[in-house]
């Protein structure tokens, strides 16, 4: 049995982590196991299907500054509680650094850095953040990523395997009944229903997702915005949604366990990111032969859909709107729009990653 520890943030139901469980559920347990080594002190989402699945979830102290001594003790302690972890696997960017590096002190043999974005948040951290990206090459010994763009950003030359961010399409793909239902329960009728899912936070640029709507609305009244998620923006963008005097057009939804039957609700998926990896969301949004329209920061390769935009960040809140408006009335039938690509689809791709571990394990 292979144990691969996984490092992550915490397990909620967010973009990365999905993947993981993605992967998780198809590779074949009985040969490849995952564990997850988590930085919250809380249970998450996806702890007690990981428990049932046969994995185990351990609790790091947050990666705080303050914190790094504390962590560097709770590390130390854990390979030598834990000396059956051969190969660790981390998640969280820049700052895979840190278990990355101790995992390396503790003599873990392999140790795959996964970039999973093109750019770092600015927050407080930004400045520890920049450092670690500087040094990570030092404390992993694998490379991979969710595309090409965010491999060239995090490991700056050195070579790279893409690992794509693959779902399980089925519970995506586009349903009449799902849709008539869900808007139903929504309140929604003949509405131009305009959606987003993702964290409230400076990355996903909500404050642009509003002003574009709000322009929408100025060439369709008949029009509705879908927030999906919660985060730290969340006050502020609703501030801003009432400032702009649409308070009655926008659904907060917070966090949801439906995303799927909500893409069915939708008319447009609209993501205009300050940066992403490669989008879980916009993959899923495109298996429901949603028509999608991304910011330029989103990488191209996303894209598998003839019915998937990319509009210059940099353009104003009005071009957005009239663009999205013009497009959607171009397109064909939802249930006609062609796919083109199935390296997105987890039945293709888990054997990616599990030939990729026992490869690893091979050379132990």
């Amino acid at each position: 049995m292979i144990r691969v520890l996984q490092c992550v943030n915490n397990m909620h139901r967010a973009g990365l982590e999905t993947m993981l469980m993605n992967y998780y559920r198809r590779i074949d347990r009985e040969q490849i196991q995952f564990d997850f080594l988590t930085h919250r002190p809380e249970r998450a989402d996806y702890d007690d299907e990981i428990e049932a699945l046969g994995g185990k979830v351990y609790y790091a102290p947050r990666l705080y500054p303050q914190n790094l001594p504390e962590y560097n003790r709770y590390m130390r302690n854990f390979f030598k509680e834990h000396p059956e972890y051969k190969i660790m696997h981390s998640h969280i960017d820049p700052m895979s650094y840190l278990p990355l590096k101790a995992g390396k002190k503790a003599g873990v043999p392999i140790r795959i850095a996964h970039s999973h974005n093109t750019s770092i948040d600015k927050d407080m951290k930004y400045w520890l953040k920049m450092y670690y990206r500087e040094r990570i090459t030092s404390v992993a010994t694998d490379f991979l990523a969710c595309g090409e763009e965010a491999g060239q950003f995090l490991f700056k030359g050195k070579p790279f395997e893409v690992i794509p961010n693959a779902i399980e399409k089925e519970p995506f793909l586009f349903n009449e009944e799902v849709r008539r239902q869900k808007r139903q329960e929504l309140g929604l009728g003949d509405e131009l229903v305009i959606g987003h899912i993702g964290r409230i936070s400076y990355q996903k640029n909500h404050r642009l997702l509003v002003q574009i709507f709000s322009e929408i609305v100025k060439i369709n009244p008949n029009s509705r915005l879908l927030i999906i998620g919660v985060g730290e923006k969340e006050e502020e963008i609703r501030k801003l949604v009432n400032d702009l005097g649409i308070t009655e057009k926008v659904l907060f939804l917070g966090k949801r366990t439906d995303v799927n039957e909500l893409y069915q609700a939708m008319d447009a998926f609209v993501m205009p990111s300050f940066f992403e990896g490669v989008p879980v969301v916009g993959v899923e949004a495109q298996f429901s032969h949603l028509p999608c329209f991304f910011s330029d920061k989103v990488p191209v390769e996303v894209a598998f859909s003839e019915a998937t935009s990319f509009i210059k960040l940099e353009e104003n809140p009005g071009v957005w709107a009239k663009a999205i408006v013009d497009t959607l009335a171009k397109l064909p039938d939802r249930k006609d729009i062609r796919l083109t690509d199935n390296r997105y689809d987890i039945n293709e791709s888990y054997i990616v990653l599990e030939d990729m571990y026992k490869q690893l394990n091979a050379k132990l």
